[in-house]
């Protein structure tokens, strides 16, 4: 796992423009979708909670950025790591539980974290 990941990978700035069109017409509605990470070159929206990645998309991604796009999806959701790597990625201060099973994630969560694991195999990535 790289120390850094590529620009393309990293979350975006919550696409500022449409953040601040959706704060004022929206404002309840804004408070689950402010909370996820989104990234270029994955699907339509580039957000794991709002559609399920396509897998031509996950193909094109190295067994780095696969690995550090599902750890963002279980981060954020609250996930606590154990591993020295995913610890240096993550951070652990705001987790809220050591259970992946127990986490609160979406049907498209479920779904790209399924995918992704799917392609990792099928490269064979290591865990």
């Amino acid at each position: 796992m790289p120390s850094t990941t590529p620009d393309r990978l990293k979350p975006l700035a919550r696409r500022a423009g449409l953040l601040l069109a959706a704060t004022v017409v929206a404002p309840l509605a804004l408070t689950a979708a402010a909370s996820a990470a989104c990234y270029e070159d994955l699907g339509a929206t580039g957000c794991p909670d709002q559609e399920v990645f396509p897998y031509a998309d996950l193909r094109r991604l190295s067994c780095q950025n696969l690995w550090y796009v599902r750890n963002n999806i279980y981060n954020e959701a609250g996930l606590c790591f154990r591993t020295a790597a995913a610890q240096a990625a993550f951070d652990n201060s705001d987790c809220t539980t050591w259970d992946a099973s127990t986490l609160p994630l979406n049907s498209n969560e479920q779904k790209n974290i399924s995918r992704i694991r799917k392609v990792e195999k099928e490269k064979g990535c290591t865990k």
